[in-house]
């Protein structure tokens, strides 16, 4: 298999191959994923500065190439010195047509998820959002009914049972706004795509956060001020950024810090299980000094449904990865007690758009 074909690029777990002296000489779409770096960046360094393998692997590995056969690795911590490690199964074998070249494969089911996760919303959470916004249309209906009727019959009850029938209108609206939010989550429409100035959009959201949800952190602004603009919706992508500073805000129950961090990554792309893809330059990073991520839920943060908060209705990072889907970006996130990071990937505006939005103003 030629390492620049398609069917390179389009294997589903990540894959490494390394030179006689143990230098990375190309790394596949899954792999980059996994690593959080593009092959630019990867390629010609140490595979054993790059991926940390919690196992005395490199006397076997030696052993592996000398002798021309495979090596096998079972349960082992694999990760990237950025984040926590993924318990993973190693595969390592010869490369037939490259003397001295070694192939690596990194499976795990956690990072299996993970991989399908970062293409976007899957199917099955679609269907489950389909199914949930039908049945939200059709509860609210009877819900309206029941509040009602619990207002009326409070009128003449006395304080004692007063207090239940407040209890069914407090419970009752508490369930409709969960439902609207569901009915938010499947009606959001397409995005409005023009160039946006992704600075302006995160001062807005800075701005609402400190007279509000944030008051009580502090919000550290380290822009990169030569960002070109992006190519997306304003409206949109603000919702996005107030979700995931409203979520770094509540980790910290007593003071906190938010860094809010932009940066400009020429050689980041989203590649396609064909190998076709397209850059994501644009570089966003929302980052707290809170608690991080549940261990049981962190892989699953972006299902629907899936929430680490008492009374938390699991939808608004679902949202998040569902706008950012729709903008043809990339939403990823690291978290270790101390830190968590939300990174988005977004693409930047052409000249093509940014000559016709100039047109139009």
């Amino acid at each position: 298999m030629s390492l620049d074909s398609p069917l390179w690029n389009s294997l589903p777990v990540p894959a490494l191959v390394v030179d006689p002296q143990d230098q990375i000489t190309a790394i596949n779409a899954a792999a980059e994923i996994f690593l959080n770096a593009s092959s630019k960046s990867m390629v010609g360094q140490p595979i054993w500065d790059k991926v940390m393998i919690d196992s005395p692997l490199e006397e076997a590995f030696h052993r592996a190439r000398e002798h021309g056969t495979p090596l096998f690795v079972n349960d082992a911590d694999v990760g990237t010195g950025d984040g926590p490690p993924v318990q993973c199964n190693l595969q390592i074998a010869p490369l037939s047509d490259a003397p001295g070249h070694m192939v690596f494969l990194i499976s795990s089911r956690e990072l299996a998820g993970r991989l399908t996760r970062s293409q976007g919303v899957k199917s099955s959470a679609k269907s489950a959002i389909g199914m949930a916004e039908m049945l939200a249309h059709e509860i609210k209906n009877p819900l309206a009914g029941i509040t009602g009727a619990a207002q009326l019959l409070s009128m003449n009850l006395s304080s004692e049972d007063k207090e239940l029938t407040d209890l069914i209108v407090e419970e009752s609206r508490r369930i409709v706004k969960l439902l609207e939010q569901v009915e938010q989550f499947g009606n959001l429409s397409l995005p409005q795509r023009r160039p946006v100035n992704i600075h302006d959009v995160l001062d807005r959201a800075r701005r609402s956060a400190l007279v509000g949800f944030g008051a009580h952190m502090t919000i550290i602004e380290d822009y990169d001020p030569s960002l070109p603009p992006a190519e997306g919706d304003s409206d949109q992508l603000l919702q996005v950024v107030l979700n995931l500073l409203k979520n770094a805000s509540e980790a910290s129950e007593k003071s906190g810090t938010i860094r809010i961090h932009t940066y400009y990554e020429h050689s980041f792309r989203l590649r396609r299980s064909d190998g076709s893809g397209h850059p994501l330059p644009l570089q966003v990073e929302i980052i707290d000094d809170g608690p991080g991520l549940p261990q049981d839920i962190k892989g699953d943060v972006f299902d629907p449904f899936i929430s680490g908060k008492e009374n938390g209705t699991g939808l608004g990072l679902a949202l998040v990865s569902k706008i950012i889907s729709d903008h043809d970006g990339m939403i990823s996130v690291d978290s270790v007690p101390g830190r968590t990071a939300f990174r988005l990937s977004l693409p930047r505006a052409n000249k093509e758009t940014l000559r016709k939005y100039q047109e139009s103003l």
